[in-house]
């Protein structure tokens, strides 16, 4: 029994969230300065900035670093205060989405993080709405208020009109850029300042005052405390009341301000997040619900990625724990594949430091190793029930490219790159239609997925290949295949006939006009958009 209740308090302890935002909105610094607080790194880095300074924890790929941005989703985990908090922290890039989306489905809430100078952003609104669709809690950081911001009130006011999502200010900046002097909290009715420490690196040193005070004013100034004295009424007077209610099916976002990169309020929101999340939510299933607190074991793949060890040319399956409690070594029914697995060397992970981990608990993510058996959206369980939780869609690539090896002898590295990179989900791969492995199309969502292919597979398989970029833009797959023979389709000009690596076959299209056209000359024929199999 006390074991149970061990598992049950440790599950109580999670929290798993997303962070989404536009890129450059400083969401990769925010997710360092948690680390920082729960005590994971001592300096802080940033991903922008001088050559000396540490580059950020979360991105560890070599493109990463040479460009600054985040391109795959790393998992962290840290303890704060009692919690233990898993961060997923998503590519922002918008060329990188998919992953995000799929990133999405493991989080039990979203950050979502806004440059206050920008307001809401195009990769925002994406990423928002796949929150939507989940319902989850979205929490607001209205980021950079070191810099030149706009209005709060007009950010506010953005945030509800283009997302659509009532927001609740927790806090209230005082003033901004240079002058920002700090914020004031509407529910202790106190006014932080703070002194940034070597620049963010470490922890900052925040004296509080009482709104009323003589002292507020003097630290303030007079003219910043009457400003603020006016934005407070009208705050009560016109901002959504917070309601934890709406805050948890996803209708009021509470919203935060601060500066990520000078460290500014990221504690504040931090111990507000804290405490407004819940420990692990049920799962929805193909057959009903999973609930976190039960004995049984099951997991969700919702990841794969290769080579994250140079040295050992390894491929890890990242899985979302759904229910139960993970052992190392433990035996579990892998549903898709029809068999029991072992799973091997389970890992949790600093972005690339990875420590073996014993146990693990709902809400955890972990990595175990992949032998090549798993699919994203793969289910695990510990029972043998056949329990499968809801699918991980597969989004059209909207590019398309032909790659071609430079050395024929390295047909096998390029094949085994290929797959393998594809597996992770972030290219499909595609054959023309009478041909094998000679020569194949590789489709992306966004066109600098064909730099890291590129890079990758000269890097990490050493193999050397040319692009030549298609005009194809629109893809669709034949719903009903077994009734029609893609041969005998009668296509237009610019129509090209090709088959995924399941033989499944497709067609490709320069614009969307010929789709239409291929439909009305091929009665019966029935055409999607989106890859089921």
């Amino acid at each position: 029994m006390a074991n149970t209740e061990n598992t049950t308090e440790q599950i109580k302890k999670r929290r798993t969230f997303a962070i989404i935002s536009h890129p450059d909105a400083g969401k990769t610094t925010l997710t360092e300065k948690f680390l920082l607080y729960g005590g994971a790194i001592n300096l802080a880095g940033t991903v922008k900035g001088r050559k000396a300074t540490k580059h950020a924890v979360s991105d560890w790929m070599e493109i990463e670093k040479e460009r600054g941005i985040s391109v795959t989703s790393s998992v962290l985990q840290f303890n704060y205060e009692g919690y233990c908090i898993n961060i997923l922290d998503t590519p922002g890039h918008q060329d990188f989405s998919e992953d995000t989306y799929r990133t999405l489905m493991a989080a039990d809430s979203a950050v979502m993080v806004i440059d206050a100078s920008k307001g809401v952003e195009a990769q925002t609104i994406k990423l928002f709405k796949v929150c939507l669709l989940r319902n989850i809690p979205i929490f607001t950081f209205i980021n950079k208020m070191d810099r030149e911001a706009r209005d709060p009130f007009e950010l506010m006011d953005e945030i509800e009109s283009v997302l659509g999502i009532k927001t609740c200010p927790i806090n209230w900046p005082i003033g901004c850029g240079k002058n920002f002097k700090g914020v004031y909290d509407r529910n202790t009715k106190k006014i932080t300042t703070f002194t940034a420490a070597m620049g963010g690196q470490k922890e900052v040193a925040s004296r509080e005052f009482d709104l009323e005070g003589t002292e507020a004013e003097q630290v303030i100034g007079a003219d910043y405390h009457s400003q603020l004295l006016d934005d407070i009424e009208l705050l009560d007077g016109a901002s959504e009341p917070f309601d934890m209610e709406k805050v948890s099916t996803g209708k009021l976002s509470p919203a935060f301000f601060g500066s990520a990169l000078t460290n500014f309020g990221v504690e504040t929101f931090l111990e507000h997040f804290l405490n407004m999340t819940t420990p692990p939510l049920p799962r929805k299933t193909t057959t009903g619900q999973v609930n976190p607190f039960e004995d049984n074991f099951t997991a969700f793949v919702f990841k794969i990625q290769a080579n994250m060890n140079k040295a050992h040319r390894d491929r890890i399956a990242f899985m979302r724990i759904c229910s139960g409690k993970f052992e190392a070594g433990m035996e579990v029914n892998h549903v898709q594949g029809g068999r029991k697995i072992r799973l091997s060397q389970p890992q949790q992970l600093m972005a690339q430091d990875r420590k073996i981990v014993e146990e693990a608990y709902a809400g955890d993510i972990i990595g175990v190793f992949d032998p090549g058996i798993f699919s994203i959206g793969d289910t695990l369980c510990a029972s043998n029930d056949k329990i499968q939780f809801e699918g991980i869609p597969t989004f059209a690539p909207e590019h398309f490219a032909r790659v071609r090896q430079m050395d024929t002898m390295k047909r096998k590295q390029f094949i085994k790159g290929v797959n393998q990179i594809a597996q992770e989900g972030a290219i499909q791969i595609f054959q023309e239609f009478n041909t094998g492995m000679e020569e194949i199309i590789v489709g992306v969502v966004g066109e600098l997925q064909f730099e890291v292919l590129t890079y990758r597979l000269e890097n990490e398989y050493n193999v050397e290949v040319k692009l030549e970029k298609l005009p194809y833009e629109y893809i669709r797959w034949i719903e009903n295949k077994n009734e029609v023979d893609p041969a005998k389709i009668q296509g237009t000009s610019d129509m090209k006939r090709i088959k995924d690596l399941k033989g499944n076959p497709l067609l490709l299209f320069v614009n969307s006009w010929s789709v239409g056209m291929v439909l009305d000359r091929n009665p019966g024929l029935v055409l999607s958009e989106f890859g089921r199999d």
